[in-house]
């Protein structure tokens, strides 16, 4: 990955591993930034790690594989936080749609509320012709850049 080079020490996602540790992330967040999804990765240790939004999903996981990435939003619902939004929006990972059960599995360890699957859905494949990454719009599976068609299962391995 041409974006591991670019992870420094210290610029990794914050490790959510509990409810403790989750509201004390969220604590020091402005209200701007609370506008926003963030940055998330679950680690292949299943623990989700959260990053501001900007922030590279590959430098959140700390350069290291994971078994989903995103974007998540929280909101303020009663006396508790729940996930407003959440993708698996990330070009640096390109997770599959399946990756769904691991964010879920890392949300209820955590406790927080959520959706029943990603609330938008990104569908990534790996032209077998040219090689180039695609997102899959409105269920057309060709190539952008080549015209070849496109697999309907995921391809996309993180680790080349």
């Amino acid at each position: 990955m041409e974006l591991k080079a670019e992870v420094r020490p210290g610029s990794d996602g914050c490790l959510i591993g509990s409810a403790v540790e989750f509201d004390d992330w969220i604590a020091g967040r402005s209200a701007a930034e609370l506008t926003e999804p963030f940055t998330f990765v679950v680690g292949t240790d299943g623990v989700l790690r959260l990053a501001p939004r900007r922030s590279e999903h590959v430098a959140c996981a700390g350069g290291a594989l994971v078994l989903s990435a995103g974007e998540i939003g929280f909101v303020r619902e009663a006396d508790r936080w729940a996930v407003s939004e959440v993708s698996n929006q990330s070009t640096g990972y390109c997770p599959g749609i399946c990756s769904w059960s691991e964010v879920a599995r890392a949300l209820d360890d955590v406790g927080i509320e959520r959706p029943s699957g990603f609330t938008h859905e990104v569908v990534f494949r790996r032209c077998p012709g040219c090689q180039e990454l695609n997102i899959v719009r409105e269920g057309d599976f060709v190539c952008v850049f080549c015209g070849s068609d496109l697999p309907e299962t995921w391809n996309v391995d993180p680790s080349v």
